[in-house]
């Protein structure tokens, strides 16, 4: 049997975690009060005091290691040091079990490395908000510990005997791992070849791959090649929404049809939301029958969802739907058997957040086990607005007007400190929008003060549940984290807006991340290897400086297997659809739609800039030309009719869909052959001008010099080359593209286009 390596915390993790699972709202504190925490209390101990002190040991095939918080030499006593809130005696029973697991083992350790016959073991719980320690210890001899050690070891050996074959006869299989179809499609070599060679060389990757070659095969097929043979653990592979997750899932399936012996445990990840299955339960055990003995019932639940007794063939894909199954088989809840599951699986499909937003799963995972991952990021080209929102905060006067209202009487008086100092904000700032270069600093000591005594009083009073406070208490703590690493790649802002009286008004303060770099970097270097791949990477140094790639990140522009001949593109020259034309424009738009369907009748997609646009423009349409079916997007459309409106495309049917251009129509929408033959975008994409997108640009004009097509072209032109990119799936499809504006004949535009396109003007 090979060496098994495991971390302290995993191993006690897996050993000696029983009872309920208890997710109660008991505010914890923040990583950097954590950190904070461990440096005071560190920074109380004497000279004989060691911090982070490594200590590794060895059981059979098991190489356990870890880092213990701190060993008074002096006082022969080795501490775990945890943070906390609130009432100590509050604390489950099985979280303070496991923080004594941990100790022994680095108890263990200790005595071994340093040949101690006993020691103290103290578990130091320190409050961050009273600055208190409390400290419980007991004194256990070094037979004792190995003792106790060695029992946790036995309890893992069998599972890691069983993991280290999975890992040799995976490993086995994918170096023999063979392309899952006869040939490559025109340009899928390409693109896998590139992404290889990434991997084989430790880099990340940027790759623009035109829709229709079969990115998700030839992305993780390389992938997966290149983890024997360097030894990656495991493939992230990320979507921007759910059809994305299923395509990554169908890759799956066809490269495992076509290697049957391969064993490759593949786990779907989806939010918590769409998990549970009774959203109106608590998440403990007093409430909810799949938390109550979760812990008890998990080794049965996991062994059974990884199949391991039986051949790689008749192992299960573990998507949402087979996930849950198993789960109610085992009455655990299938949320948290899934993040149990990503411990051990090879390929995790799931959302960006899960590797990149602050509390990412995928990477604290990796961190705490010192994964060897390879990132896939799936129509990459949604990273930059995606991750702009995962590190950005905004919070409403009103809210918290009718919080103060309803808060009980303890936190009244932090409520209303906040309120004040909101006010004074408010008041000093003449324009209804303004950007500051630094943070208001009483108004955000205010905030602080209010969300401790929130966590507090929440300790204080654990049945107490008013979702407008909790949603307070989060917001202000996704306020106060991005506040300590505010700089230029962000912006505070404060806009106001009016209502019909002063007591209708309202307020936004916002913290708007507008270049994620800096907390995507250390994302992209802890991976082996990070491949981004869309069909709209265009230009890569605009990803490459928003995103934070390293500098040795390689680029590929994966020549399209479509020709000129198979898309004619035209381009309207002689239409304005500027704010100010509109108007005019509705005429002459709805005269070309009419004359290109009675040329040739089909299905047809046409996007708009704006919902009020759109409609407007279908209604010309229909009173001028009645006998061209047609529907269209509407507002705040849910799956169901996002369904219809594609179930309208059909080989046999003929009309024109309405749609808002980077809506739910503009990407990600499959309608191969006669279903669409056509498309007309009426708008260059670009974001609005208004005060905030004129901030951004003038920021991006001064960290990049580049403000305006940072701002405004760029991210426009990708939604007009996504939305086209709808008309021609296949190498068979034909069909039709008009660019309509003026301002496509430019030629900075024009370059931003595919190279294939050969574009014509008319008009």
């Amino acid at each position: 049997m090979k060496r098994y390596t495991i971390a302290v915390r995993a191993l006690c993790e897996f050993t000696a975690k029983t009872g309920d699972l208890d997710l109660r709202f008991t505010p914890s504190p923040t990583a950097q009060e954590g950190i904070a925490g461990h440096a005071t209390v560190t920074a109380r101990r004497g000279s004989s005091y060691q911090r982070e002190l490594a200590l590794a040991g060895d059981y059979g095939a098991l190489h356990v290691r870890g880092r213990a918080d701190g060993y008074d030499s002096a006082a022969n006593r080795l501490e775990e040091i945890k943070t906390y809130r609130g009432d100590l005696a509050r604390m489950p029973d099985n979280q303070r079990q496991l923080h004594w697991a941990q100790a022994k083992v680095y108890g263990h350790l200790l005595c071994a490395t340093q040949a101690l016959e006993q020691i103290t073991l103290a578990l130091v719980y320190f409050d961050v908000g009273s600055q208190k320690e409390t400290m419980l210890q007991h004194e256990h001899s070094a037979a004792e510990l190995k003792r106790y050690f060695e029992q946790q070891c036995e309890l893992f050996l069998q599972w890691a005997a069983q993991e280290l074959a999975h890992r040799t006869a995976r490993d086995a299989q994918l170096e023999q791992l063979a392309f899952p179809y006869a040939g490559f499609r025109p340009g899928q070599r390409e693109l896998a070849a590139a992404m290889y060679t990434a991997s084989k060389r430790g880099v990340c990757l940027l790759a623009q791959a035109p829709t229709g070659i079969g990115k998700s095969v030839g992305s993780l097929f390389p992938m997966l090649k290149a983890a024997a043979q360097q030894q990656t653990d495991k493939v992230f592979f990320l979507a921007a929404k759910t059809p994305g997750r299923q395509l990554a899932l169908d890759a799956v399936h066809v490269i495992r049809r076509s290697a049957p012996l391969l064993p490759l445990r593949t786990l779907e990840l989806v939010a918590r939301d769409s998990a549970c299955v009774h959203p109106e339960l608590a998440c403990h055990g007093d409430s909810c029958p799949l938390a109550r003995g979760f812990y008890d019932r998990l080794p049965a639940a996991r062994q059974a969802a990884l199949d391991t007794c039986l051949p790689a063939q008749q192992q299960r894909l573990l998507d949402r739907q087979t996930l849950q199954d198993i789960a109610l088989a085992h009455q655990v809840c299938p949320y948290y058997l899934g993040s149990e599951l990503a411990r051990w699986c090879d390929v995790i499909v799931g959302d960006y957040n899960y590797y990149f937003d602050q509390s990412a799963m995928l990477y604290g995972l990796t961190v705490m086990n010192d994964w060897k991952v390879s990132v896939l990021v799936d129509e990459a080209h949604n990273m930059v607005s995606r991750a702009r929102k995962m590190y950005s905060a905004d919070m409403s006067h009103s809210s918290l007007r009718l919080l103060r209202k309803i808060a009980p009487e303890a936190l009244k008086k932090p409520l209303e400190r906040v309120q004040r100092q909101w006010n004074q904000l408010v008041r000093e700032q003449e324009d209804d929008y303004q950007a500051y270069s630094e943070l208001p600093e009483k108004w955000l000591g205010a905030l602080q003060t209010a969300a401790s005594a929130i966590s507090d009083y929440q300790n204080e009073h654990p049945t107490y549940i008013e979702p407008l406070l909790q949603e307070f208490y989060f917001n202000a703590l996704q306020f106060t984290r991005l506040a300590e690493s505010f700089g230029p790649h962000a912006l505070f802002d404060i806009e106001k807006r009016a209502g019909r009286s002063s007591a209708h008004s309202d307020s936004i303060l916002c913290i708007r991340n507008i270049v994620p770099a800096p907390y995507l970097a250390p994302r992209f270097q802890l991976s082996h290897s990070s491949a981004l791949f869309s069909a709209t990477l265009s230009p890569w140094n605009y990803f490459h400086d928003l995103l934070g790639m390293p500098d040795n990140t390689a680029w590929v522009d994966v020549e399209s297997p479509f020709v000129a001949e198979q898309l004619r593109v035209k381009v309207a020259a002689h239409i304005s659809t500027r704010y100010q034309h509109r108007q005019q424009s509705l005429l002459p738009i709805a005269q070309l739609m009419a004359q290109q369907y009675a040329a040739q009748r089909g299905n047809y997609l046409a996007f708009f800039s704006s919902f009020d646009y759109m409609e407007k423009a279908a209604q010309t349409l229909a009173e001028l030309y009645p006998d061209i079916p047609q529907w269209s997007q509407t507002r705040r459309m849910d799956e169901a009719a996002r369904a219809d409106f594609l179930a309208r495309y059909t080989p046999e049917s003929c009309g024109i869909g309405f749609a808002v251009l980077g809506g739910a129509f503009g990407e990600g929408v499959d309608l191969p052959g006669a279903r669409l033959i056509g498309a007309f975008v009426a708008t260059l994409g670009l974001p609005q001008v208004n005060p905030v997108n004129e901030q951004i640009r003038q920021r991006m004009d001064s960290l990049f010099g580049a403000g305006y097509d940072y701002t405004y072209t760029y991210p426009g032109m990708q939604k007009v080359v996504q939305a086209a990119g709808r008309v021609i799936r296949t190498q068979t499809d034909r069909g039709t593209v008009y660019l309509i504006d003026d301002r496509f004949d430019r030629a900075e535009l024009r370059a931003l286009l595919p190279a294939w396109w050969q574009v014509e003007s008319f008009g």
